[in-house]
């Protein structure tokens, strides 16, 4: 009988350490991955969230900059054709260049 408890502990024992070695070997495979998946998006063109929001910030600052030059031309025009020289609203704005 004692034998027989002998045979179970060893076998539990070595179920013991191929579950810890298992484990390990996950662990290992799994920051192997990490580690190889940083590498693949690290050399992709991606940019960062910070990044992004600063663009993101710089394009509605020229967005915003573009619509009153526009309302400042569109008044200018108007006034231009409102002259008394109707002849004048075709002709280019000192500082224009043509072609």
């Amino acid at each position: 009988m004692q034998s027989e408890n002998r045979i179970f502990d060893d076998f539990a024992k070595f179920v013991n350490g191929a579950a810890g070695t298992l484990a390990g070997m996950a662990r290992e495979g799994e920051s192997a991955a990490r580690e190889r998946v940083r590498e693949f998006v690290g050399g992709l063109d991606f940019v960062s969230r910070d990044e992004f929001e600063v663009v993101k910030a710089m394009a509605v600052a020229a967005r915003d900059e573009a619509d009153v030059l526009k309302a400042r031309l569109e008044a200018l025009e108007a006034k231009l054709a409102a002259g008394s020289n109707p002849s004048a609203a075709a002709e280019p704005l000192a500082g224009d260049s043509i072609g």
